[in-house]
């Protein structure tokens, strides 16, 4: 039976691929071994996909960018394997203005529904996106991040790894990683003890983690000078040089304490 869906005959569809009834799928993608594409769900143009990815009815992939920088130039969509893209979720391409061009998804992330994720924006491997999540142009959010619902990033935010962030929330600073976030304006109110249990750290890696946070954030000193003597300080670790990477590249700032937070998560 027919199923009404229009697929053009230079798109590149890998084997085993499902594709439901009155998708739109363009001239210039690419869809991987394994992937179920639901019905009504649109791809347009300069997207490629990994293997194993599931794209849920109504969901837009590769849209031009809602950039009054963009001017029609050719530019892209990248999403990793194993990605599922719920209901009416927008993933929108890149912008030469930017200098990236392209709107990259990483492997293992969920894109929950009415997500929206706008050019430039470089989500990460193992990433959850909740349900009315925002992200605003050039936002990156770094591997195992999870952003709860009906939360918006401004653009040029970063988000790091294995940061989580409480529904609502809005990203107007820069989110460090391993952290938890929460409150309004958007705080530090400890690390995100629960995330890193599950994915395997020790309880050193954790303690690590949470010693150099308290003279961080603290401490009394600003940022600069915390920062400067947790590298003096410290012994060398990988949780180290993410946290003081993160920061040292950032150029928005990162968020502040609640001052109505006294201690963090056990």
């Amino acid at each position: 039976m027919e199923n009404n869906s229009f697929i053009h005959p230079n798109a590149k569809i890998g084997a085993n691929v499902q594709i439901g009834p009155f998708c739109y799928i363009a001239e210039n993608v690419e869809i991987g071994d394994g992937c179920q594409i639901g019905p009504h769900a649109t791809i347009f143009d300069y997207v490629k996909m990994g293997k194993n990815c599931k794209v849920f009815p109504g969901a837009v992939i590769g849209a031009v960018p809602q950039d009054m920088k963009f001017h029609g130039e050719i530019t892209y969509v990248e999403i990793g394997d194993n990605v599922t893209i719920r209901e009416c979720a927008t993933i929108n391409r890149g912008t030469e203005a930017s200098g990236k061009g392209i709107t990259k998804i990483g492997n293992n992330t969920l894109v929950m529904s009415y997500v929206h994720v706008a050019h430039d924006c470089v989500v990460g491997n193992n990433c959850i996106l909740v349900s009315f999540v925002g992200l605003a142009g050039e936002t990156d959010v770094d591997d195992y991040a999870i952003i709860g619902g009906s939360s918006a990033a401004h653009q040029f935010s970063k988000i790091g790894k294995h940061a989580m962030l409480s529904g609502g929330s809005m990203v107007g600073k820069d989110v460090p990683p391993y952290a938890l976030a929460g409150k309004r304006p958007l705080s530090y109110v400890g690390i995100n003890i629960v995330g890193l249990r599950r994915r395997g750290f020790s309880v050193e890696q954790i303690e690590r983690i949470r010693d150099i946070y308290r003279v961080i954030y603290d401490s009394d000193l600003n940022v600069s000078d915390a920062c400067r003597k947790v590298e003096a300080e410290f012994e060398e670790s990988e949780e180290k040089r993410t946290i003081l990477d993160f920061i040292a590249s950032s150029k928005r700032g990162i968020i502040k304490r609640n001052p109505t937070v006294i201690a963090d998560e056990d």
